[in-house]
């Protein structure tokens, strides 16, 4: 995330996106960004953030078109409407109503430890609730987790969560996570890496198609928001993505409504013989594999990204986890 002190301005930050992904630097003359940070009352340049990677995201799906057409477009994102689109999941509705009507658990929020530091607990998911009320010791209710809480050092506290794959941390401030050793590992890494997997003849995009994605098929193995935003992206852009998930793991339904827009969806258990045989079928016919499984994890299932490239040679295999693959918390 852009920080106010971070000196990038929105197309500065477009650029940085684009070089590493490889585009052309002409093409950014057909991208305007309009309106500048703060658009929220944060210490993060959310509008900055927003509005450079939707617009990055536009300008390649415009450059596809032209790839396409040979017919150049020009892309405008106001900085007010990306930072809205940001956080779009308060803003959809089902039948006239709000779809995070009682979305937030009652344990989830921010606490006190007993220094007075703040402490969040991310308890969406049951697992994720069970595991730090067993470690508080307390029961399911607010003001319990409150006293629980102010009992522990806020590093002890995320420290004993942390080995426990739960979803718990210390507030810090810029100085204090700039010196966290997870901080320094993830300075080390580009915001994007792109890592050829394997050999594949071209594959060139049909000139017939109406969408800059059109005829593109995405399997979207994800879940929450980063993964799940990546697929509606590209559905918005015309690719037929299906999202695939498992009826054994929890998910948050107003978030999968939200991002679910453009895809179809399906649940197979990656664990079963049969379904997971399912997956390799679908594969044969994907273009694009997102995943945002744990480092590691979905390689238990045979779908790393060589075992994948080798079943489908030139597959653009995609992953996202939300604390990286390199430092302490990875």
């Amino acid at each position: 995330m852009i920080e106010k002190s971070d000196g990038d301005t929105p197309q500065e930050a477009v650029k940085r996106l684009w070089e590493i992904s490889g585009g052309c630097n002409k093409a950014l003359n057909n991208l305007t960004i309009l309106g500048s940070d703060p658009i929220l009352p944060t210490v993060f340049k959310v509008g900055t953030a927003a509005s450079a990677t939707i617009g990055a995201a536009s300008l390649a799906a415009a450059e596809l078109w032209k790839s396409r057409t040979r017919r150049t477009q020009k892309v405008t994102v106001d900085m007010r409407n990306a930072a809205a689109a940001f956080c779009s999941e308060h803003y959809t509705e089902v039948a006239t109503k709000s779809i995070m009507k009682d979305f937030w658990s009652p344990v989830s929020g921010y606490y006190n430890d007993c220094s007075g530091n703040w402490v969040q607990l991310h308890c969406q998911f049951p697992h994720l609730r069970d595991g730090v009320l067993k470690i508080l010791g307390c029961e399911n209710d607010q003001y319990a987790v409150r006293a629980a809480v102010e009992k522990w050092n806020g590093v002890d506290l995320e420290r004993e969560c942390r080995k426990n794959k739960l979803c718990v941390a210390l507030v810090r401030s810029q100085t204090e996570w700039r010196e966290h050793a997870h901080a320094k590992a993830l300075a080390q890494l580009p915001v994007i890496e792109i890592i050829k997997i394997g050999d594949a003849p071209p594959k060139p995009l049909l000139e017939s198609g109406k969408r800059p994605l059109s005829d593109i098929r995405v399997l979207d193995l994800t879940k929450v928001i980063a993964g799940p935003v990546c697929g509606r992206t590209l559905a918005s852009h015309g690719a037929e993505v299906m999202r695939v998930g498992a009826k054994h793991l929890p998910y948050l339904e107003p978030l999968v409504i939200d991002t679910g827009l453009g895809k179809k969806s399906t649940f197979l258990d990656l664990r079963d013989k049969i379904e997971n045989d399912k997956l390799r079928e679908l594969l044969i016919d994907a273009d694009v594999f997102i995943q945002g499984y744990r480092p590691g994890v979905i390689s238990k299932h045979g779908f790393d990204p060589e075992a994948i490239a080798k079943q489908r040679p030139g597959i653009v295999y995609v992953s996202l986890s939300a604390y990286g693959h390199s430092g302490p918390w990875s």
